[in-house]
């Protein structure tokens, strides 16, 4: 949080004739979002919003190009998670054009480039971003809540922190050809061995790395310890949980089937295949954001909604196929003594398992000989005719992922749709951040350092704002006429029907 959001307070008059407080920018997330908070003439919290306020049209313009451009095109949406549109693109066109599955060398490697990526997702988020609030505190000096304030009160956790992410964007180089918006996977395979130079490389390190996941685990958990209330209660709410799993019901952040359950852990889906989700999952727009909000449609508009991402995973799956991440599983569930964990900062706690359990299996996949020969593209029949379809979904960092495509006889898409995963937890962030003004700012004197708390809310959820603002029909629009004071002269919302509103 910077000093100018203190100076976004706006007291702005209403219709209500509520005060409006603006949290605008929400910082240290990836892309650009506002908090709208309404208090009443006693500071009384009256409503909470978080609203996204980019757009970014990327569902509309895929239609139109060839097939086999889009892995390559949709990573442009981030250059945090590009890795997991990257791969969740290919894996849609493995099903459109007939080459699934990929064969055993393809699949591996893309593997290894996943785990990768969210290893170096989580402790680019855990250290870099959430850490500064977590060691130094909610209230510490603003000019000190950030990386360098990490690095100059606790070294040797910075240190450990960068050399985790510098080790994951190595995974990624080896296998998708650079760090950043590779092209290694494509549709029905990828393009690249991994060299056995490359290999050797990140075998040396890959032991370092599985004992300082373990070490960003204990913190994670010392941290709760050490704090119980705190970290129990801020921001709890009960919510269902959707993710991957692996048909035996291990965690599977690659390649597995759909299964959720409700706020007291019992199944509400489970084994739900991938081509399918549209039998599954619906989306709603809503006129304050340009982000949409998904929900199970068995369930409706208002009792559907879930969250997704570590702490769903963690708690969906029956167990972690690696030892040291199933045992650090064990600690977490223990924490709940049989009852789901629901609090919002417990995310970061299973971030850190997820971490450890992508360190694991990157070694294991590393002395995979797999990933330095074999076949790397499918030889199955390309399919024809003008109903191509495909649905790939993988476990992004942030949660579960789904890109869909239709691919007409020409090979160009004709229709395109992306739910990631900070959209999956639409809802879910605005009941945390509701959550946690009611909690601290009701009936209070407003403090950058209270404010500061509906930002930790958002930041656990480490939302990726910029991948979740696509176009679904008619989109929302609200401007407002500002005079130079400050004050509203005129404001219209256009809604998601089209209708003009002053």
């Amino acid at each position: 949080m910077t000093d100018s959001l203190v100076n976004s307070l706006e007291r702005a008059t209403n219709p209500q004739g509520l005060r409006r407080v603006a949290i605008d920018p929400v910082s240290r997330v990836e892309g650009h979002g506002k908090v709208t908070i309404l208090l009443d003439d006693a500071n009384r919290v009256q409503q909470v919003r978080l609203h996204i306020v980019e757009f970014r049209g990327f569902e509309k313009f895929i239609e139109g190009r060839p097939y086999w451009e889009v892995p390559v095109m949709v990573q442009r949406l981030c250059g945090i998670c590009p890795v997991s549109h990257h791969l969740a693109a290919s894996k849609a066109m493995d099903r459109a054009i007939g080459a699934h599955p990929v064969p055993a060398s393809a699949e591996a490697i893309r593997r290894l480039m996943h785990y990768g990526q969210v290893l170096q997702s989580h402790a680019l988020h855990f250290f870099h971003l959430s850490s500064p609030d977590l060691l130094l505190g909610f209230d510490s000096e603003v000019h000190q809540r950030n990386i360098v304030g990490v690095i100059e009160a606790h070294p040797d956790i910075a240190r450990k922190g960068v050399m985790l992410r510098k080790f994951g964007q190595e995974v990624i180089r080896v296998t998708a050809g650079k760090r950043v918006h590779g092209t290694g996977s494509i549709p029905g395979g990828m393009n690249r061995h991994v060299s056995a130079e490359d290999r050797e490389l990140l075998k040396r390190d890959v032991a370092q790395i599985i004992a300082w996941s373990e070490d960003a685990v204990a913190i994670a958990q010392q941290l709760h310890a050490a704090n119980r209330a705190l970290y129990d209660g801020f921001g709890s709410f009960p919510a269902k949980m959707l993710s991957l799993v692996r048909r035996d019901g291990a965690m599977e952040l690659y390649d597995g089937v759909l299964r959720a359950r409700d706020e007291h852990g019992a199944i509400l889906l489970d084994g739900a295949d991938d081509q399918g989700y549209r039998g599954l999952i619906d989306e709603e727009v809503k006129p304050w954001t340009y982000m949409k909000f998904p929900y199970l449609r068995s369930l409706g508009r208002d009792a559907g909604w879930y969250r997704v991402g570590p702490l769903a995973r963690v708690q969906n799956c029956d167990f972690i196929a690696t030892p040291r991440a199933e045992a650090a599983r064990r600690e977490f569930v223990a924490w709940g003594s049989g009852a789901p964990l629901h609090a919002t900062l417990a995310y970061h706690w299973a971030r850190m398992i997820e971490a450890l359990h992508c360190a694991e299996v990157i070694a294991q996949l590393l002395d995979d000989p797999a990933i330095l020969s074999g076949d790397l593209v499918s030889s199955g029949t390309r399919t024809g005719g003008n109903d191509r379809h495909g649905v790939g979904i993988i476990e992004a960092p942030r949660g579960t992922l789904i890109h869909d495509y239709e691919i007409g006889d020409d090979d160009l898409v004709t229709r395109c749709n992306l739910i990631v995963s900070t959209t999956h937890n639409n809802q879910a962030m605005n009941e945390a951040v509701r959550a946690v003004a009611r909690q601290y700012l009701d009936g209070r004197e407003l403090t950058e350092g209270l404010l500061n708390r509906i930002e930790v809310a958002i930041r656990a959820y480490d939302p990726c704002l910029s991948c979740a603002t696509h176009a679904l029909g008619r989109m929302p629009l609200d401007v407002a006429l500002v005079n130079a004071q400050g004050a509203v002269i005129d404001q219209v919302l256009k809604s998601a029907d089209g209708s003009l509103h002053r």
